[in-house]
């Protein structure tokens, strides 16, 4: 509100509010091809988030054979035939990266088409929409039913969409928990009442964010909530294919009687307002590029028909770039989308992307499953043995990554003289190699005493491990000895 129209209102009137009240959107139904492709989309995101925690694999008598497990418990990520580590976050890492650099290189290419078909909000959207059709009808019979005064059969209704509401998102919320722990043993223990309570917790939390974000604020979360939309200006420019309206070739509208009686005189578009009904936001894209596109492209499916049944050339709604909107406006014949695709922005974008797979996947091929720690006592730093020998007391923890015990040989390296015994033997036993069993799938501590004869001085060394078997995989850590020669100054 400006000065003066502060100034001009009447005392005791109250200001106007900043925020408009939600109209609820009522979209058409409308076949094409973006809605097909919607259609698969939605399908294939929904089986993938419902089927993954359900699909087995297996790794042996020691690992869990879930196919994707977020094993919180144990601090591992299972994921086909990989097994992520906690000192391995660096993949995580790595794939949450590729996923920002992919919204990215999708956003330069093609806008907002993460949002307009596999956002979660989206699909969950669109599954929610569906139902209102199913129990409502289409979108007059959904507006009738939305102005009409409550009764018995407008509650009867609203009870019934509601109810199957609130058993998708408790779905929604139930799978989710699936993902962290082993789904079959987790679905009995949490209907007898014996499952932890955070799994309780969760399912309540998401069964009612998913009920209220996908049932009742739709286009608001992508209008209000979400950020990408104010971010995606600056991953677009006017070489990114965009969902346009070719106002040069549709204005002036006019219906198609005015058109008919007055030939040259209107545009392509007769007004019918199908892209703005069929629009899940319900947004006009006659009047630009907006925050609330998505990209869904349903508005070219409708359109695209109404030039069908005018005989009108198709596109007048269409996916284009600002500067081929441009060309297209003086004549010139439009450029292929896929070479608007490939151009140096999203090439560099694209390059970025594969480089960091292609370094996940080297990686991943040349990692061990071999790994050593260790911690040295502190206090105190070495101890005298009563026949003047040194002794230096380390914490080694042998890491063992594959599914099956493997037997690992403990050396020393350097320190000549030196020799080793554990908590599990005496001094008697010391020696320069010991083997331990580490079991499959775990770490295992152990703790190591190591002595070396009285004129040794201080130095550095290094403890080696190498595993027993077909694949006799090393690994080293190195450590310091010291002694009271240190202590000089």
């Amino acid at each position: 509100m400006t000065q003066d129209q502060q100034l001009a209102r009447k005392p005791g009137t109250p200001p106007p509010s900043l925020y408009a009240k939600r109209e609820p959107v009522f979209n058409r139904r409308i076949d094409g091809k973006f809605r097909r492709l919607k259609w698969t989309v939605m399908a294939l995101c929904l089986a993938v988030y419902w089927g993954t925690p359900w699909l087995r694999w297996d790794r042996g008598a020691y690992a869990p054979d879930q196919a994707v497990l977020v094993d919180l418990a144990r601090r591992r990520f299972y994921m086909f035939g990989i097994e992520i580590w906690p000192h391995e976050f660096y993949f995580v890492a790595g794939l949450l990266i590729m996923a920002g650099i992919g919204l990215f290189l999708v956003t330069s290419a093609v806008g907002r088409a993460w949002c307009g078909y596999a956002c979660p909000q989206t699909v969950w959207t669109d599954l929610f929409q569906h139902v209102d059709r199913l129990i409502d009808g289409d979108r007059n019979a959904r507006f009738r039913l939305h102005k009409a005064p409550w009764g018995p059969a407008k509650i009867a209704r609203r009870l019934l969409k509601w109810t199957i509401y609130l058993v998708i998102s408790f779905a929604t919320g139930g799978a989710w928990i699936f993902y962290f722990a082993d789904a079959p043993t987790l679905q009995r223990t949490f209907w007898t009442g014996t499952a932890d309570p955070v799994a309780y917790a969760t399912v309540a939390v998401l069964t009612a964010t998913t009920f209220v974000l996908g049932g009742f604020m739709r286009e608001q979360v992508c209008i209000y909530m979400c950020p990408w939309p104010r971010i995606q200006t600056a991953m677009t420019d006017e070489k990114s294919l965009t969902v346009t309206y070719k106002d040069w070739r549709g204005e002036p509208r006019g219906s198609l009687k005015k058109a008919q009686k007055n030939p040259g005189q209107f545009g392509d578009c007769i007004d019918c307002n199908q892209c703005v009904a069929v629009c899940p936001t319900g947004i006009d894209i006659r009047e630009g590029p907006q925050v609330g596109c998505i990209t869904c492209a349903l508005c070219i499916d409708a359109c695209d028909r109404v030039m069908a049944e005018t005989g009108r050339p198709r596109g007048l709604i269409d996916y284009a770039t600002l500067e081929d909107a441009e060309a297209e406006k003086a004549g010139r014949p439009p450029t292929r989308h896929l070479k608007l695709i490939w151009r140096p922005r999203t090439i560099a974008y694209f390059a970025v992307w594969a480089g960091i797979g292609l370094a996940l996947l080297f990686l991943l091929g040349t990692r061990v499953h071999t790994g050593l720690t260790l911690a040295k006592d502190r206090n105190p730093p070495y101890i005298l043995m009563s026949d003047g020998a040194v002794r230096n007391a380390y914490t080694l923890r042998l890491r063992n990554m594959q599914s099956r015990p493997r037997a690992m040989e403990i050396a020393i390296e350097g320190l000549p003289g030196a020799r080793m015994w554990t908590d599990e033997s005496s001094r008697s036993q010391a020696a320069r190699v010991l083997t331990r069993t580490v079991p499959a799938d775990a770490t295992r501590a152990v703790r190591v005493y190591v002595v070396a004869p009285a004129t040794t001085p201080a130095q550095d060394f290094a403890f080696r491990i190498q595993a027993r078997g077909e694949a006799r995989e090393t690994d080293r850590s190195a450590a310091r000895f010291d002694t009271p020669q240190e202590a000089t100054p």
